[in-house]
């Protein structure tokens, strides 16, 4: 038996009403959609281009399969999986927020990916697809983002296929406390500067930085996973942690 939603949830380090953290995560997006792209580059360093060529490698796409590219944003992972999957395979890029869903759509069109791609506006927390769907599901940088984690958790073990395999690539905890002091000042004091730079809001960048701090760690959403029904669920960090590439599978 599923539990009642507390009324209040945390949006950055906010308390907020648990029904209006969608609205709220969706004005970041609206805002920032546009240079959305560019500011993942200056952020990262490029670096990740490094995490998401990861995520392809381990995904193991193969041709005719169905991918879910889960809050997929301007459609990097989206654009490798078509090419993997092939004109008999199908990727799904799927964003609750239209603004991103438009940026990836027209990105992707301009690059010539069309015929085996579609896109739908979704929300994690109740995906609207059949049992059984997909053959793998990633969702890159954006279960942070969710108001009931464990809820889309299980809403991705429900369309996944049985030996189909979930990949949630997310910001995680640094490893070593030097790691972790140098990520601290880089997020609070540069990234929200870079912000209002490129895309004159610093305000969603501060929310960015404070997401992170709040998102599980990575022992604490293995376990998510396993209670969600995933199994042979482990991680891999990136750049000391500051990335997590979580993996696991349905049986």
């Amino acid at each position: 038996m599923s539990e009642d939603k507390p009324n209040s949830t945390h949006f950055g380090y906010k308390t907020v009403d648990t029904d209006k953290k969608a609205e709220l995560v969706a004005s970041v997006f609206h805002s920032v959609a546009a240079k959305y792209d560019i500011m993942n580059d200056v952020m990262s360093f490029g670096v990740h281009r490094l995490w998401k060529r990861f995520t392809i490698q381990t995904a193991g796409a193969r041709p005719g399969m169905k991918v879910l590219d889960l809050a997929g944003g301007t459609g990097d992972l989206t654009a490798k999986f078509s090419k993997l999957v092939g004109d008999k395979g199908q990727v799904v890029l799927a964003d609750i927020n239209d603004s991103m869903l438009k940026v990836g759509r027209s990105k992707l069109r301009d690059r010539g990916i069309i015929g085996n791609v579609n896109y739908v506006q979704a929300n994690a927390e109740a995906l609207p697809f059949p049992d059984n769907h997909f053959d793998i599901i990633t969702i890159a940088f954006g279960l942070r983002n969710v108001t009931d984690k464990d809820a889309a958790l299980r809403s991705m073990q429900r369309v996944l296929k049985p030996g189909g395999k979930l990949l949630v690539l997310e910001f995680s905890t640094p490893q070593h406390e030097i790691m972790r002091k140098v990520y601290d000042v880089y997020s609070f004091k540069v990234i929200p500067k870079m912000g209002d730079f490129i895309t004159k809001d610093a305000g969603s960048y501060e929310y960015l930085a404070e997401s992170i701090r709040m998102h599980p760690d990575q022992e604490t959403l293995k376990h998510m996973m396993q209670d969600a029904g995933f199994e042979q669920v482990e991680y891999t960090n990136m750049t000391d942690g500051v990335v997590a590439l979580h993996k696991g599978y349905k049986f």
